[in-house]
Parts: structure tokens; C-alpha cells; sequence
């Protein structure tokens, strides 16, 4: 009996020093996709913040530390940059990053108790660009990725809100054939311009469930008229073709000449944030906007941006409705108001900077979609460096390198004088009035297409101004 027992303790230290001995077995897969809870991982393996940025992208780096810092972000994750640089070479996606990407998809659904593509609780998603250094409306955006017939009807069940779903499905149709599949905003807008004017409708706001209804099925038609096949019903072709239209607008023109413009590198790429969709559209008790946590023109130290109730991100920055200013939220919803302005305050403390924050408010819970440094007129950014320094948020030094060469040539440029512009806006002698997307005052001929523009200026060697839709 001892004989035997000795036996059974050397066999199991034998097997021991084997297992000691032998190489521990460590993946060398490369990590492609990271939750947004994943941000000291993506420290670790970048080994500074600037290299997180880099890797997750401005967008994607804000998701990942405003949730490590407690404030409230819809789940979701990042595909890295080096995934989008993969991309580009290989023009399909890397090794494992599809995979990598379900598997976020899971913990993304464990995380809010929804399903992808389900037909009971569905998981709906946007897919946003987000590259290291912001570069605003540059690229593609597309929300409600996960809608198709079965959600739809699964949604109407889950919220009894039946105007909101067709809403939202309509809104995917539109984005995935103008972002995926480059079609024209026309042929959208032209058919839901004629039935609101069919109806007598001005606001998209009069567009009852039916209407919205009937104008998915319109969308449908064209569609496929336009693409040459039916919009996908397989939610995971849809997340699929989304990442992939995101990864290549990092090569669109606008970006490339807006990169050009700004002295960023075309070797950086872009990285895509999958979030949980929140809506904004669900009533009068959810919205949607943008704000500054400082003035951009002015360098003010007060809030300024504007909200939209029932209303969906786009919404707002495409000029749609006419957006309400953010002031105005201290009355419609105290509460939330209180909650951004202490989530602002902390995140402006948090980065040193002004920031520019992207916000949903869906049935009065108030959700945070970005932060980022917001961008700025020369004249703010003096104000707001000297500002900072006296407030003790940067140090003198650091007030003075963020006002750059570029900026200093910004204020040599001519001038409106500020009063005379009041006058004139006063006595009504404006012809019209926009956003300005360059510095200083300007003479030259108008003209309405970017191509159009720099020819007329190079061939003809005009004065020309641009003037866009919006900017």
C-alpha cells in the first residue's frame, strides 16, 4: 500500500516538473479591438497617453476615459488605428479583427442586456470615425446600424413608440447609401421634400408614424434603384460595410485636403468607435446637441451650443431644425442641465482645455458621446490661454505655446469692425448671414462648389469666397 502510494506522489511530481519546465503559452495575436473599459490595456501596450490617442483616436480615447472616470458613455469599443492602416494595404480586413470585433459585440450586448439583431430587445449601434487629431465632419458617420424589418417590429413592441422606430429606420437607410455606398444626399432629400410638401408638412416634427413608415418603403425603392440590391437585412453586413466605409473615408477627398490643410500625417489612420445607440428622437422628454465649454469666437468663459428635443445627433450639425441655445435646457429639464454642466466643468479641469462635447438625452437620462479639445478662433484662443492661467487650469509657459505662429498670422488678418457689423446687421443691410469657416474679412466672387472655387482662383485668379450649406 505505501509502495503504490509513493508511486502515485512521484508520478504527480513528475508531472508537475513538466508542467514547469514547459513554455507558458502566450498569444501573439494582434489586439485589434478594444472595450471601452479596456483604457489601462491600451496604456500598457502604447505606453503613454498620446500613444492611446493615437491608437484609439481622439474620439475613441475620450469614450475610454470619460467611462473610467465615471461618466456616463453608452457601452461599446474601439477598432484601433493600426487596424485601419491594416486596411489600407491589405484592402480587406486584418487577421482576427472581425472576430475580435464579435467578440466585443457580445460584451457590449451582456453589457445593456440587449441583442444584435434581435427580433424582441434589439442592440442597435453607430459606427463613428475618430482619428488622433479631430477632424470634424471630415468623415463617416452612420447611426441605428442593427434596424431592419424584425427589429423594427420588435422595437414597436418594446417602446410603444411606433413613430420613433420608422424614424430611425428611415434615418439608416439614408446614411448607409450615402456613406457606404456614396449616393447623393438628392436622392433622399428630393422624395421626402415631396411628400412633406404632398402632406402640407414644414418640420420634420408633423411627420407622423405613417409618414415615416410610408418613407422607409419609398427609401427602400430607392435604394435599390440606386445601389442595385435591396438594403441588407443582415445586421452583421451592416456593421461589416459600416466599418469598412469609415476605414476608407480616411482617403476621401474632403479628408485628405482638410489634412493637407492642417499638417496632419496620412499615415495616422483612423480608428471606428461601435457605441450603443441612445436616441434622442424618443419624444419630448429625450434630445439631443452639442456644446463648448467655452466660447469659440469669443473665448468667454460661459457655455455656448445649441439642443434640439426629439431629435437625433445629425440633426443638430446638419442644420435640419432650427436648434434651441443650450441656456434654454436650465428650464425644459433642471435636472439634466445640472448633471452636464458638473460633467463639463469636470472634463474641462480633467483635459486643461475648452472642450467641445457631443451629448443624448434619452428619456431624461443624460448620456456624454464625446469630448475632445474644441476648436477655435485666434482671437479665443489668446482669451482663453490667458484665462487658463490665471485660473491656476495651465501654467504660464503652456498659455503661451498654445498661441502658435498660425495663430498670430490669424489676427494679422483684416478685421470687421465689431460695432459697424451691429449697425449693418441692425438696419437690415445684410443679404445674408453664416458661420465662418476661415479667419479674418474677405472681397471676392461667391461661388457654391469646392472644385469650382479653387479653379476660379488658380485659373482665373480670383477673389473667391466659398459658401457651403453648412460647414
Amino acid at each position: 500500500m505505501v509502495s503504490k502510494t509513493k508511486k502515485v506522489v512521484k508520478k504527480i511530481a513528475a508531472k508537475k516538473a513538466v508542467q514547469k519546465a514547459a513554455p507558458k503559452v502566450v498569444s501573439t495575436q494582434k489586439k485589434w479591438v478594444y472595450q471601452f473599459e479596456e483604457v489601462k490595456v491600451a496604456e500598457k501596450y502604447t505606453g503613454s497617453w498620446d500613444g492611446v490617442r493615437g491608437l484609439l483616436g481622439g474620439k475613441g480615447s475620450g469614450l475610454a476615459d470619460m467611462t473610467r472616470a465615471g461618466v456616463p458613455v453608452p457601452p461599446g469599443f474601439t477598432v484601433t488605428t493600426e487596424a485601419c492602416n491594416a486596411f489600407r494595404k491589405a484592402g480587406k480586413f486584418p487577421a482576427g479583427m472581425w472576430a475580435q470585433a464579435l467578440d466585443a459585440l457580445k460584451k457590449t450586448e451582456k453589457a445593456t442586456g440587449k441583442k444584435f439583431g434581435d427580433a424582441v430587445n434589439p442592440l442597435l449601434v453607430s459606427c463613428r470615425s475618430g482619428a488622433k487629431f479631430s477632424m470634424p465632419g471630415m468623415m463617416n458617420t452612420i447611426l441605428n446600424i442593427g434596424m431592419n424589418d424584425a427589429t423594427a417590429e420588435g422595437m414597436i413592441n418594446l417602446t410603444g413608440n411606433p413613430r420613433f422606430v420608422w424614424d430611425s429606420y428611415r434615418r439608416l437607410i439614408e446614411m448607409f447609401g450615402t456613406t457606404v455606398f456614396n449616393l447623393d444626399d438628392e436622392v433622399f432629400e428630393h422624395p421626402m421634400a415631396e411628400y412633406k410638401a404632398g402632406k402640407g408638412y414644414k418640420l420634420d416634427t408633423e411627420m407622423t408614424a405613417e409618414d415615416w413608415m410610408s418613407l422607409v418603403a419609398t427609401f427602400k425603392e430607392v435604394f435599390k434603384k440606386q445601389v442595385g440590391f435591396d438594403f441588407p437585412q443582415d445586421v452583421f453586413k451592416q456593421l461589416e460595410l459600416a466599418i469598412k466605409a469609415v476605414f476608407e473615408s480616411w482617403n476621401g477627398k474632403r479628408a485628405v485636403d482638410y489634412r493637407k490643410a492642417t499638417n496632419i500625417s496620412d499615415d495616422l489612420g483612423t480608428a471606428v468607435n461601435i457605441v450603443t445607440m441612445v436616441f434622442g428622437n424618443m419624444g419630448d422628454d429625450s434630445g439631443t446637441g452639442v456644446a463648448f465649454t467655452r466660447n469659440p469666437s469669443t473665448g468667454d468663459k460661459k457655455m455656448m451650443g445649441d439642443y434640439l428635443l426629439n431629435a437625433q445627433g445629425e440633426d443638430v450639425v446638419a442644420g435640419i431644425r432650427n436648434a434651441d441655445p443650450i441656456a434654454n435646457l436650465v428650464t425644459q429639464m433642471p435636472k439634466v442641465y445640472k448633471q452636464f454642466m458638473d460633467i463639463t466643468s469636470k472634463l474641462e479641469k480633467h483635459y486643461s482645455d475648452m472642450q467641445d462635447v457631443e451629448f443624448t438625452i434619452e428619456r431624461g437620462k443624460l448620456w456624454m458621446l464625446q469630448t475632445r479639445n474644441g476648436k477655435r478662433t485666434a482671437k479665443s484662443t489668446v482669451k482663453i490661454a490667458v484665462d487658463m492661467a490665471n485660473e491656476k487650469l495651465i501654467t504660464r509657459e503652456a498659455a503661451v505655446l498654445r498661441v502658435t505662429p498660425e495663430v498670430v498670422d490669424s489676427l494679422l488678418h483684416p478685421q470687421f469692425d465689431d460695432k459697424a457689423m451691429q449697425t449693418a446687421e441692425q438696419s437690415g443691410a445684410f443679404f445674408a448671414k453664416g458661420v465662418n469657416a476661415s479667419p479674418g474679412a474677405a472681397v471676392g466672387q461667391i461661388y457654391f462648389d469646392a472644385d469650382m472655387t479653387e479653379k476660379m482662383a488658380k485659373e482665373q485668379k480670383q477673389d473667391t469666397i466659398m459658401v457651403r450649406p453648412f460647414t
